[in-house]
């Protein structure tokens, strides 16, 4: 299996696409743990990690995967497909690896952590209170979904994230379906691209980005009268 030399992190946004016919290689050990090992550096909330995934690889969970995404053939087709969860009630169970870990590496004073085993724990029950807890894990898993697609990217892989699935059944397909805590994020296929697909174009900055308020354009920003970029 050939991988293309690595890319920077501004390449690899720009030339990434959502690929959804893969080449039936699979993809080594190695090159699969890395990229689960980088989706796992993504920051997130208190750093309570309150997401985790799932890797199916073997064809006959690909198939399920396929079915649970109300068809999509891209579980089917790439060797790979990362299930995103959210891990909702990460933060009650012991978090004494990540204070420890944290406080050894120099990364959090004595104080700090403290605070985030006090306050960090008040945050989340106020989100249980208000239900929002699911909400939140879900952010931190597409974090983690975001490097993922572009560790690929940058590994000369392609990927394809996915909505549209019930989240019942694809719990079932990866042996989760008895944990009312867990969440589905996102549904990613990776594996060497089998088609080149062209970027299909972004609306204008100014569209979409504002300064200070909805609305406003950003200082820089040189527009024609019509509102499009010079």
């Amino acid at each position: 299996m050939t991988v293309l030399p690595p890319v920077s992190v501004a390449d690899a946004i720009r030339s990434r696409r959502s690929v959804r016919r893969f080449r039936p290689d699979p993809l080594p050990d190695d090159l699969l743990a890395g990229l689960l090992d980088l989706a796992m550096e993504a920051p997130s909330s208190w750093n309570f990690q309150s997401r985790s995934v799932v890797a199916v690889t073997a064809p006959e969970d690909r198939e399920a995967l396929a079915r649970a995404a109300n068809g999509q053939d891209q579980p089917r087709r790439a060797p790979a497909t990362l299930v995103f969860l959210a891990e909702c009630d990460a933060w009650r169970g012991d978090l004494t690896d990540v204070l420890d870990t944290a406080r050894a590496n120099g990364a959090w004073s004595e104080d700090f952590t403290e605070a985030v085993a006090t306050h960090g724990v008040d945050f989340q029950r106020d989100l249980a209170a208000r239900g929002l807890l699911r909400e939140y894990a879900v952010k931190d898993a597409m974090i983690a979904a975001s490097f993922a697609m572009l560790s690929a990217t940058g590994a000369g892989l392609a990927s394809s994230p996915m909505n549209g699935w019930d989240e019942a059944k694809v719990k079932k397909v990866i042996g989760a379906d008895a944990r009312e805590d867990l969440a589905v994020a996102l549904l990613l296929s990776v594996g060497l691209p089998d088609e080149d697909r062209r970027h299909p174009g972004r609306r204008p900055r100014t569209r979409h980005v504002f300064h200070g308020r909805y609305g406003r354009p950003l200082p820089s920003s040189t527009t024609t009268s019509d509102g499009e970029p010079r």
